[in-house]
């Protein structure tokens, strides 16, 4: 076995032994190496106590190479890849997880956050190719009918403009998100918390082949590892700090994607919401969400999310407006007189200028352009509103839009 191989073993081997994201096995693997970690591991020489006696159990089940071997057989018969930071297609951004921190941690999983050993993957893209302009959506797995619109619309609208929508594959709106970007014909990655070989819901395995086609499955478990709870938040880190934003679509009180949005925060990446209505269940998470975390940002839809992950200056949103009127362009004195002008009949000038409190002269020039403009018309008795017909018609013309 050439010392590359026997790297690429100890790095399965020790994702065995420990779960991923553990910070004592990434401090010993930065310091040591991955096959001396393992060596040094299997000797008892963990400086954790809850390490050694995790390594000791997993130990009493089995050889941890022989394990990673049967492991990387597994794989290949399934037509998935490992890939480790040795590899060129490996994803810089994750390693900003060894300074991610989450503030008030009262569970192991959640100060476990350290980054990957190593990811499993089916498909042909290139995992660091596919992550380098991406965006996750995630959210409630028993959406509404408005949350799964949204995420079907972000999905589309993002991967219609050549970004990877990265999400985990579950039930509502994960499986929107996915199913957005697949109609849009663009890429797609979903991020597993168990063995590649028996994805997570089982409902959603004809859309795992369906992404695996085009895109990828990507996990940090081998082939066999089932979907254990605490693994769901193991894996939203990856999911966090692998994109360059995460778009929160629904989420409830007790939410797994506003966790993944609080990882996003911590990691330096940019966390969005989709608000929602507020006599909604699934609305309460993200909403507040919003009200506890000052740096999350408030989105709509693809142009507010591009304008957060996008190029500085490049991918600015535009400015909601309502429709644009005829009136919109007129000064303060043209305006009062339409305002003063009756709804039907004429007014003659003397009696229009007291009304909109102007003098007649001024009151005349800007009749003049008011007439001109085809939104009053003179009369023998004053002047009076143009018809609603003629009043289109003129509007029409200035947009250069044709009159239906």
């Amino acid at each position: 076995m050439s010392a590359e191989e026997e790297r690429r073993l100890a790095r399965v081997a020790l994702t065995w032994l420990a779960e991923p994201g553990t910070r004592a096995v990434h401090h010993l693997v930065e310091r040591h190496g991955p096959v001396a970690t393992l060596d040094l591991l299997l000797d008892g020489g963990s400086p954790d106590g809850w390490l050694h006696t995790t390594v000791a159990a997993r130990s009493a089940a089995g050889d941890a190479r022989a394990v990673a071997a049967e492991s990387l057989e597994r794989a290949d018969r399934l037509g998935a890849r490992l890939v480790t930071p040795d590899d060129e297609e490996w994803p810089a951004q994750v390693a900003s997880l060894a300074a991610l921190r989450l503030p008030d941690v009262s569970r192991r999983v959640d100060g476990e956050t350290a980054p990957p050993l190593c990811f499993w993957v089916r498909g042909s893209w290139p995992l660091g190719e596919a992550l380098d302009r991406s965006v996750a959506v995630v959210g409630a797995r028993a959406a509404t009918g408005y949350g799964q619109h949204v995420a079907t619309e972000l999905g589309y609208g993002l991967a219609e403009r050549d970004w990877t929508v990265v999400s985990g594959g579950a039930f509502g709106i994960d499986a929107a998100a996915h199913r957005g970007a697949l109609t849009a014909g663009g890429l797609t990655v979903a991020v597993l918390a168990c063995g590649l070989d028996r994805p997570y819901p089982m409902g959603n395995a004809a859309l795992f082949d369906r992404i695996a086609e085009t895109g990828l499955l990507v996990s940090e478990w081998p082939p066999g590892a089932e979907p254990l709870r605490p693994r769901f938040l193991i894996r939203n880190r990856v999911i966090a700090a692998g994109t360059r934003g995460t778009v929160v679509v629904e989420a409830s009180a007790r939410s797994g994607a506003t966790q993944t949005a609080r990882r996003a925060i911590h990691a330096n990446r940019v966390a969005m919401v989709v608000p929602g209505p507020v006599t909604s269940a699934m609305s309460v998470g993200a909403h507040e969400f919003l009200r506890e975390h000052p740096k999350a940002r408030l989105v709509t839809g693809v142009a507010h999310v591009l304008e957060e992950v996008g190029r500085i200056g490049a991918d600015l949103a535009p400015l909601a407006r309502g429709p644009q009127r005829a009136t919109d362009a007129l000064d303060d004195d043209a305006r009062s007189l339409l305002e003063a002008l009756p709804r039907r009949g004429a007014m003659g000038v003397d009696r229009l200028s007291s009304r909109a409190g102007l003098d007649v002269r001024t009151a005349l020039r800007k009749l003049s352009l008011l007439e001109e403009l085809s939104m009053v018309v003179r009369r023998d008795d004053g002047y009076a509103l143009a018809p609603p017909a003629k009043q289109k018609r003129a509007a029409a013309e200035t947009s250069g839009r044709p009159v239906t």
